[in-house]
Order: C-alpha cells, then structure tokens, then sequence
C-alpha cells in the first residue's frame, strides 16, 4: 500500500535525520539524559524508563496514522541527540505537523535545529506537495514559541484548554503555520540563517 509519506532519510551538513526505530532506544536515552530533559512540566520528553514506550507510540502513529517519527543525528559526532516527526498527517488535504521534536541540551541553540527544519520543510513543501505544515506547543514553552517564529512561521492562534497535561495541569497550545505562498520567503531565511 502507497503512502504519502514513504520512510525516507534527510541529511545536510549538521543533521541527518534517520527513521526511528526500536534500535535508537539507548542513544535515545542518552540524549534526554543531557539536561534531564524529562523534566520540563510544559513538554513532553521521555524519562529513561519510558523511552521504550515513547519510541512504541511513535511506530503505532507511524502504522495507524501516517506519521513518520525521525531519529535526529548529530553529523559531526555520529550520535543520535533527539527525535522529531511528522504526524497529524491529512493526507487529502496535503497538511501536516512537525512535533514531538526535542534535543540534547548540548546540541539546542545550534544550527542543527534550523537545518533540520529546513530539511523538514523542503521535504514536506517540494517532494510531498504540502499546501500548509504546522507547529504546536505548549503556551508557557516560551523557548519553543520564539524558535518556531524565527523559522518564519505564523501564529494562527491559541486552542485554550485544548489539553489535559500528565500532571493534570490544563494546557493551552499556541499553533502556528507555514503555507506553501511562503515557502519560498520562508526556505530562503533559513539558508541565510544557516550560512551565517
């Protein structure tokens, strides 16, 4: 059977980003080791015994509902230093998201985020045909918000009380976009951040 989106690696100078697997369960811990990432309240990062469960839901969304979660490799070290994918995939209407992305505390700041993304976003808007690619995070993950709007995406709103958090806490989600009129504004500002 024919996907939208078919297994696929993506690799520039800094990142290569790899379809996830079971096998990338230990790196995978590593990386949310630098930093103690778990424990942010307003994201979610696996602790080091749920890593193989968090990797498991990736693959069912993969299997059930054409997402495709990605190991991030670092290209100058070789080693795995987050995860990334696609998901909420309509393929009808060509629309997607980038989530569930999180990095090693060593790499976050880096060029490795901006060309990931670009390596997302080009992949997306010129071999999948994409009309629209979102984002969404937490309200209070103020990191998050400031970097997804440097990548040239619009914020398209807030869904309040849009869900419950694993402590119980109600969470409002700030979504944004990119569509595929901006593409080309939108590529050529993550190249010139990247060549700088």
């Amino acid at each position: 059977m024919s996907r939208w989106i078919e297994p696929v690696t993506l690799e520039g100078e800094y990142v290569k980003l790899v379809p996830l697997t079971l096998e990338h369960e230990q790196a995978l811990t590593a990386a949310a080791s630098d930093g103690e990432l778990w424990k942010l309240w307003y994201t979610f990062v696996p602790s080091p015994d749920k890593t193989r469960a968090y990797i498991e839901t990736a693959l069912d969304m993969r299997d059930r509902l054409g997402a495709h979660p990605f190991a991030v490799i670092d290209t100058k070290t070789g080693e795995i230093v987050g995860s990334t994918r696609y998901f909420a995939v309509e393929e009808a209407h060509r629309r997607l998201e980038i989530g569930h992305t999180w990095y090693a505390r060593r790499v976050q700041k880096t060029p490795l985020n901006t060309e990931a993304k670009l390596l997302l976003l080009t992949h997306a808007f010129e071999k999948l045909n994409a009309i629209a690619v979102e984002f969404r995070t937490h309200f209070m993950n103020h990191a998050s918000r400031t970097a997804i709007a440097r990548l040239g995406a619009r914020q398209d709103g807030i869904l309040r009380n849009h869900q419950i958090g694993k402590d119980g806490v109600l969470r409002d989600t700030v979504v944004f976009s990119i569509i595929q009129s901006e593409w080309p504004a939108v590529r050529a500002n993550l190249n010139f951040r990247l060549d700088r």
